[in-house]
């Protein structure tokens, strides 16, 4: 068991690696309604990421060509699936729906990847992971709200639950990556990739990447566009990913994860701070519901004897 002070400092790097994560559909929120495509909010700031990581990465790989030449096809369907359809689909949920449920919507996938690990896998859950799916597909009922005042647009609510897949696909592919692949090479190879590939299905006319470069609004105030730029590369992305790399290295990789549940309750609270957005008593009803379940199934991982805990840190989850 780790003892504080050391343990004191990872889970505050967790909590770091959250609130961090959390700003993300705040900041694209002042770009998407200043006309930008959330394809292009989603280019610029995993690009400037991946940019700002590369030095990292190449610093951490130390000349180990043969690592990153057998591992090239997993960053790459990572970058395409982790990184550009979640986020895209993120940040297009934003622009129908409030921050917080958008989020709520997205963190669906770990769910989904539960169903997948039973119907793929053969791995029938216990029964605290069975419990929480239940009581997150209950909390996604409430967050729908469909019949009250909340009702959510239902475009929206497709692009967060394309979220989800993109999330769950995520998960997935973390959970078979090489342990000698280290974490900021993947993360910053995989938003390259992710980053390429839109930038060139734009190009091609098959993606709208639209973007302006004047004042935009936020937080109550007109300010440059590169201020929500910045924000989402280097506070929602560069620092969220280091501070999440870091607490799974010292708490482990499971019990980070577990902290960074509390993204939701950091997502809803700066919308609300910034945007001045609130779910209805309802959909907040529901999302404790979500975030109840999904903790009891990571929860029940804490509980599962992991060999390999020492040797494997997975990167924290690319939701926001």
């Amino acid at each position: 068991m780790r003892h504080s002070p050391v343990a004191g400092a990872g889970l505050a790097l967790a909590l770091l690696s959250a609130v961090t994560f959390a700003t993300s559909g705040t900041f694209a929120r002042s770009l998407i309604n200043d006309g930008w495509s959330a394809e292009a909010v989603v280019v610029a700031r995993v690009g400037i990421a991946a940019l700002v990581l590369a030095g990292p990465a190449l610093l951490v790989l130390r000349g180990r060509w043969a690592v990153l030449r057998r591992n090239i096809a997993s960053i790459g369907v990572f970058g395409l699936l982790g990184v550009a359809l979640a986020q895209v689909c993120f940040f297009n949920a934003v622009r129908y729906l409030p921050v917080g449920v958008a989020l709520l919507l997205e963190y669906l996938g770990i769910i989904l990847v539960v169903g997948w690990a039973w119907l793929v896998q053969g791995q029938r859950p216990r029964r605290l992971t069975v419990a929480g799916s239940a009581a997150a597909l209950a909390g996604l009922f409430f967050v729908l709200d469909l019949t009250g005042a909340g009702r959510l647009d239902p475009i929206g609510v497709l692009w967060g639950l394309g979220a989800a897949v993109g999330l769950a696909g995520y998960f997935v592919l973390a959970g078979r990556v090489d342990a000698a692949l280290p974490s900021v090479v993947m993360a910053s190879g995989g938003m390259a990739v992710g980053a390429g590939a839109l930038l060139l299905l734009g190009l091609l006319g098959a993606l709208p990447l639209r973007a302006s470069f004047g004042t935009v609004e936020f937080a109550g105030q007109e300010t440059s566009w590169l201020v929500p730029i910045v924000g989402l590369a280097l506070v929602a992305a560069v620092v969220a990913y280091l501070a999440g790399i870091a607490a799974a290295r010292v708490l482990g990789a499971r019990m980070a994860s577990f902290v960074g549940l509390t993204e939701v309750m950091f997502a809803v609270l700066i919308a609300w701070l910034v945007l001045g957005e609130l779910p209805t008593v309802v959909q907040l009803m529901g999302g404790a519901l979500i975030v109840a379940g999904v903790a009891l199934v990571r929860l029940d991982e804490l509980r599962a004897p992991v060999a390999t805990e020492q040797t494997k840190v997975a990167e924290p989850a690319p939701t926001s």
